[in-house]
């Protein structure tokens, strides 16, 4: 029994030791979400967590693939972050379905704000058009703390598919879905008219209304009679 409890706490001791190393890999710079359409545009929020106990993040600059240039980005403010987004000419100006593309966006850094221990912030940014012959896009990041210590995000992963000890965050492009089934004559000639309203009124109001025309009917009616009336009196004198 002695030799089994040894065994087990052991054990335990090793999957605490394992759990307690492999927690600090989990906790790096990534894109949410991590997957977009090829050819298509997208908003993805680079999520940057806080991995010191005793400093806070203060700087962080992305950088966007040269290799596949985007033509269009812009960024959402971020409340209490300051935003600077770089533009650089290209050494060789990419053909887009807009045109020649000679100029893109190389970096984007936020600085001026902070992320405290245990928290985490989260930079969005829309871009496109992604592109259609790659699977997947690296932007590699660094990750500036309060004490001066900088975290370079920017190994890509490895061939055997491992995670390597610090990730660039990447966006995996998936071909585009399939159009939707276009709709029928009569859903397209549905959606093209107008659409008439009929108003259903309830039995109440109903008889409300027969009543009130009802009425008007009667004194109506009256006004009739005396009119004519007078009007026989007038005759006869």
């Amino acid at each position: 029994m002695s030799f089994v409890r040894r065994a087990a706490t052991v054990l335990a001791a090793t999957a605490a030791l394992t759990a307690g190393l492999a927690l600090p890999a989990l906790a790096h710079v990534t894109i949410q979400p991590g997957t977009a359409e090829q050819g298509a545009f997208t908003k993805v929020a680079f999520r940057v967590p806080n991995e010191r106990d005793n400093a806070s993040t203060t700087k962080i600059e992305v950088s966007f693939p040269a290799d596949h240039p985007l033509a269009f980005v812009s960024v959402k403010p971020v409340p209490g972050w300051a935003v600077k987004v770089t533009e650089s000419k290209l050494a060789t100006p990419v053909k887009t379905e807009y045109g020649d593309l000679e100029e893109a966006v190389t970096t984007v850094v936020w600085s001026g704000g902070k992320i405290n221990p245990g928290e985490f912030q989260e930079f969005e940014v829309s871009m496109g058009q992604l592109p259609k012959d790659t699977d997947r896009l690296l932007f590699p990041t660094k990750q500036t703390y309060s004490n001066g210590e900088v975290v370079d995000w920017s190994e890509a992963p490895k061939a055997d598919g491992t995670e390597p000890e610090h990730p660039a965050p990447l966006l995996k492009l998936v071909p585009a879905a399939a159009s939707s089934p276009s709709a029928s004559p009569s859903t397209a000639a549905a959606a093209a008219s107008p659409v008439a309203t009929s108003v259903v009124l309830n039995p109440a109001a109903s008889d409300g209304t027969a009543r009130l025309l009802g009425g008007a009917g009667l004194v109506v009616g009256v006004i009739g009679v005396v009119v004519g009336a007078l009007g026989l009196r007038r005759r006869s004198a």
